[in-house]
């Protein structure tokens, strides 16, 4: 085991992995942009190092400046997190030249399947059922709308670099995919300095589930069962649960046995995500795979009882996995909240500011996963989330009951926050019943 990690992030996951760091007698080194200088877990890590003014490229994305911290503190390791640089083959590689380890998957995979044409590439090889669409990018809109023609409307299109719904847009005709196609090029060259996009079928109505797998160096690899990520905004989870209320133990299996199948491929190591649609006929399709920990990661860790973050340690420092799949239970049922910084009465508009009072719901199976404390002052350079709430149940049914009188005890004031529409969606009579799909905010939260 690594006995000094740097932790190249900040935030929640900051103190998740110093946490597991922790829980190993691993040494941390937390560096910190000047907007996170008050941050609390800077208290708790062994040395600290500023790498720079508030904008992230100046700071969390300045690679020279993450090494050089790396080289003072003389760690062995280096903890990306996500966000940020965790999906930087770059880094990853500058990592191994300096002789730093890279907590995640080799560079070569990260670069292989953070294109998504790459990576559709790389299903196919493996058998992983695809959405029909283009055979990889489209350069004009003559010949993209010849391919919206062909697999027939609704399509969408994607950008093949980046994530977080930018550089995506749906179209249901000419007029409408000629608009989107420039937009969707225009924001992925200004968000990933990538203009390259392809296109899917639009599947409408469909579920987003992901299904967690780990891999170590020496060729094992498992399924950590699946997360139902349908709801969201823009393309962006808002709520995440597990298992998927809709998914029988022969869709899992198969969804499950698939995804194994395309790390191996790839000759995957570390945790990772392959997140697909499921349509209402419960066909799946690959839509991309996340070489990194999600943010919903918590949520396979309360069904399975592994530490997800120690596990990545111990996978990066070269031990083996220490279970095989058939020792892989799921108990219960878990669910999260992202609770954001911002107001969904507004647009959903960030909301930078002072964090004025602060109560922290609590109880049997209750977890709050955050860095933000009463007097925090939430900075506007960043992502809004604050903290993620997780509740456990024996089954789904207590899981939403835990989650609704846990919102119902949390207090923010100070700043706008997500809590407001998680109540809401917990007293859903679609959600209720497991029926939310990916349009579940347009069709029951549209103003």
């Amino acid at each position: 085991m690594f006995s000094r990690v740097l932790i190249a992030n900040r935030g929640e996951i900051a103190l998740r992995v110093l946490r597991a760091c922790k829980s190993l007698g691993v040494e941390t080194v937390c560096v910190y942009s000047e907007a996170d200088r008050d941050a609390i877990y800077l208290r708790m890590a062994e040395e600290t190092i500023c790498i720079g003014p508030p904008p992230s490229g100046q700071s969390y994305l300045n690679i020279p400046r993450i090494i050089s911290a790396a080289e003072i503190a003389d760690v062995e390791a280096i903890h990306p997190g996500y966000g940020f640089l965790s999906e930087n083959a770059h880094f990853a590689e500058v990592c191994r030249d300096c002789r730093i380890g890279f907590i995640g998957p080799p560079p070569e995979v990260i670069a292989k399947m953070g294109d998504k044409v790459s990576a559709k590439a790389c299903a196919r090889r493996a058998g992983v059922p695809l959405v029909p669409g283009s055979d990889g990018l489209v350069e004009s809109e003559q010949d993209a709308l010849a391919v919206a023609h062909r697999i027939g409307f609704p399509v969408i299109i994607k950008a093949t670099a980046g994530g977080g719904g930018r550089g995506m847009r749906v179209a249901h005709n000419d007029v409408s995919f000629l608009t989107g196609f420039a937009a969707a090029r225009t924001e992925a060259e200004a968000a990933f300095k990538n203009p390259g996009v392809y296109i899917e079928k639009y599947v409408e109505k469909a579920r987003h589930v992901e299904i967690q797998i780990l891999a170590d160096a020496h060729g094992n690899v498992v399924y950590l069962g699946e997360r139902d990520c349908s709801i969201q905004r823009r393309h962006q989870k808002l709520v995440e649960e597990g298992p998927s209320p809709f998914l029988d133990e022969d869709l899992r299996a198969r969804m499950g046995q698939a995804a194994v199948a395309l790390a191996k491929e790839v000759g995957y190591v570390n945790a990772g995500t392959i997140e697909f649609l499921v349509d209402a006929d419960r066909n799946f399709y690959f839509m991309e795979m996340n070489t990194r920990i999600q943010v919903e990661h918590p949520v396979t860790e309360e069904i399975t009882g592994l530490d997800l973050v120690a596990l990545q340690l111990r996978i990066a420092a070269g031990e083996p996995l220490p279970f095989k799949q058939e020792d892989v239970k799921l108990r219960g049922h878990a669910i999260e909240c992202r609770i954001n910084a911002e107001d969904p009465d507004d647009g959903f508009k960030p909301r930078a500011g002072l964090i004025e009072r602060l109560f922290v719901p609590g109880g049997r199976n209750v977890r709050w996963d955050s860095h933000v404390y009463a007097g925090y002052r939430v900075p506007s350079n960043y992502d809004s989330m604050i903290a993620k709430l997780i509740v456990w149940g024996e089954d789904r049914e207590q899981a939403i009951d835990r989650m609704r009188r846990a919102l119902g005890e949390l207090v923010v004031e100070g700043v706008p926050t997500s809590a407001s529409l998680h109540r809401k969606i917990m007293s859903n009579v679609h959600f209720l019943r497991g029926n939310a799909t990916t349009s579940f905010l347009d069709d029951y939260f549209t103003r």
